[in-house]
């Protein structure tokens, strides 16, 4: 792989080399490798077969969870969300104790490995979010919250330059892998002032099914605002807005 160092930037095929731009900037690569019949029937590529399968199921997996979650996603992610999240769900089908290579799973592999997983690198929630706060699921119920004890915003909040409010947002949700279906629900506090004063206890609850056998997975966001003219606005498209996964139960 060579970067393009040109002024004239390709994109396409040129003999046996392709042009291409990823976030990376413009890349170029010589064409070749090993044929799809191969990879597909030849005994010497069953270990890569394998690894198709599994990283096929990954990106699957990461899919549904990004359309669960795109309300909240798309005001909080970076750039390589997409391929970071698949990376991580590789990692719970690897932890898949029970099935063969090949055909290792999320079900039974460790979904709460998401925990603690950032969608925006660029403004990480645990960064932002300096104040101490309590999670819990209750699967019996179906009810999933995020508790934040009275704190002071303008100390405990750590906010980017022209900034005057944040929101506190937590999202439950309940994914179907093997069906493809999912439930979510979603809270959100009041705008705070980036200020001196008192906030109150924060208590950020939602309901999926109750008794649900599915992971279940709670995530907290925080997304700044500027206001002007007693108007509120998203501060810088969302840049600094944090998103994590604090809770996550991988299901019975």
């Amino acid at each position: 792989m060579a970067t393009q160092e040109s002024v004239i930037k390709l994109k396409g095929a040129l003999g046996d080399l392709s042009f291409y731009k990823t976030a990376d900037g413009y890349l170029a690569r010589r064409k070749g490798g090993v044929s799809a019949d191969r990879i597909k029937n030849d005994p010497a590529f069953e270990r890569t077969r394998e690894n198709l399968a599994e990283f096929g199921r990954a990106g699957k997996a990461a899919k549904l969870l990004r359309t669960a979650l795109r309300t909240q996603i798309v005001q909080a992610a970076d750039k390589r969300m997409t391929s970071r999240l698949t990376q991580a769900l590789m990692k719970v089908i690897q932890a898949d104790a029970t099935n063969l290579r090949g055909q290792r799973n999320v079900i039974d592999g460790e979904a709460e490995l998401l925990n603690g997983f950032e969608f925006n690198e660029n403004g990480k929630l645990r960064q932002s979010v300096l104040a101490g706060f309590t999670m819990s699921i209750n699967r019996a119920t179906g009810t999933l919250a995020v508790t934040i004890p009275a704190f002071i915003a303008g100390q405990m909040i750590m906010y980017p330059a022209g900034a005057t409010h944040c929101k506190l947002e937590t999202v439950a949700a309940e994914i179907d892998f093997e069906a493809g279906t999912y439930v979510v629900a979603a809270a959100e506090s009041d705008a705070i002032v980036l200020g001196n004063q008192l906030q109150n206890e924060l208590v950020l609850s939602q309901v999926v099914t109750a008794a649900s056998t599915h992971p279940l997975f709670l995530g907290l966001g925080i997304k700044f605002y500027q206001q002007v003219n007693a108007q509120l606005y998203a501060l810088k498209n969302g840049a600094h807005n944090g998103l994590a996964f604090v809770q996550v139960d991988g299901g019975v």
